[in-house]
């Protein structure tokens, strides 16, 4: 049974849970969706009431039915590297590809429609919420005057983009910022802003969560630190191991739980008080970073969830029998 990693070509992230699959002697076949049709090749057949699926990449075959899991790590857009890219061809490669895996009894990590689901930063404050974990209070709004009012009641605010991307995504990529007292808040009605109560932090947590085991990492604020987003700020501090409080790892179970995700990567602000601060939840998250500071056996965890037998046919998500719309 092999593993099909879905990812970009340059990603040291994948590289490091490949070495611990071949160590395990799990097959891999490792794939970027924009290769097709340029190098990655598909083909599916439904007859006489059954199903027949292959896909070639690098030289190596595999059939869909001996798939034992996938893992959609950080894929390209379909088909975008093909002789002639079109809107009409990235449609119709994700429709095949996809819908196609979708139809395997592989284990997801993460399966596609839930990591959609959970890239909703709305979304993941108001499950944040549900699951007991707690969350600066915040507001989503094309409203001037809601912000002004919010910004009245919650002086200290920072502004962030209801979408997130990575640093390494320009010009996609924005800050995290402090909001300055004298702000007008005009500009808010030409699109959605997310303003929220800045936390005094000490310290930034990342809890990285494969399948059922947590690694947490914690990594100490400079007192006079003038940036807010660590992703951006100078490194001072490194990253340590920490130990998880108990009412965390309860609503962070009952998160991945609620949200069909195997794997999360989550941003928490600790405050002086030592109260972890939900601010977000990565369903396809990095993790190479911590690895490498704290010794943590994230890849290792990867690669033997990957590596365990697939569900039973006609199994949901990941493994899970309910949705959360």
């Amino acid at each position: 049974m092999t593993v099909l990693i879905l990812t970009c070509e340059e990603d040291v992230t994948a590289d490091m849970v490949v070495v611990h699959l071949n160590a395990l002697g799990v097959p891999v076949v490792r794939l970027d969706p924009a290769d097709l049709t340029e190098g990655v090749a598909l083909s599916g057949e439904y007859v006489h009431g059954g199903f027949r699926g292959h896909l070639s990449a690098g030289g190596r075959l595999v059939g869909l039915s001996g798939l034992r899991s996938i893992w959609v790590r950080r894929p390209g857009t379909p088909a975008a590297r093909a002789a002639a890219p079109s809107a009409w061809l990235t449609e119709e490669s994700a429709q095949a590809l996809y819908g196609m895996l979708r139809g395997s009894d592989a284990r997801w990590m993460n399966h596609p429609d839930a990591a959609l689901r959970a890239r909703h930063k709305p979304w993941q404050l108001r499950l944040a919420q549900r699951c007991g974990l707690p969350v600066p209070a915040t507001i989503v709004t094309t409203f001037p005057q809601a912000a002004r009012e919010f910004a009245e009641r919650y002086p200290d605010l920072v502004v962030k983009p209801v979408s997130g991307a990575h640093p390494q995504d320009p010009p996609r990529a924005v800050p995290t910022s402090r909001v300055d007292p004298d702000t007008d808040f005009a500009a808010v009605a030409y699109g959605p802003t997310l303003l929220q109560r800045r936390v005094a932090k000490r310290a930034d947590i990342r809890l990285t969560v494969v399948g059922e085991t947590m690694h947490a990492a914690r990594k100490a604020a400079a007192a006079d630190a003038e940036e807010v987003d660590v992703r951006f700020a100078p490194p001072t501090s490194p990253w340590c191991p920490a130990d998880v409080p108990p009412r965390i790892a309860e609503g962070v179970r009952s998160y991945l739980r609620t949200a069909e995700l195997a794997y999360g990567a989550f941003d928490f602000a600790e405050d002086a008080d030592g109260t972890w601060w939900f601010l977000e939840c990565n369903q396809s998250g990095q993790f190479g970073f911590v690895e490498v500071e704290t010794g943590q056996p994230i890849a290792r965890g990867i690669a033997k969830w990957l590596a365990e037998p697939g569900p039973t046919p006609c199994s949901s998500a990941n493994g899970a029998s309910t949705a959360v719309n």
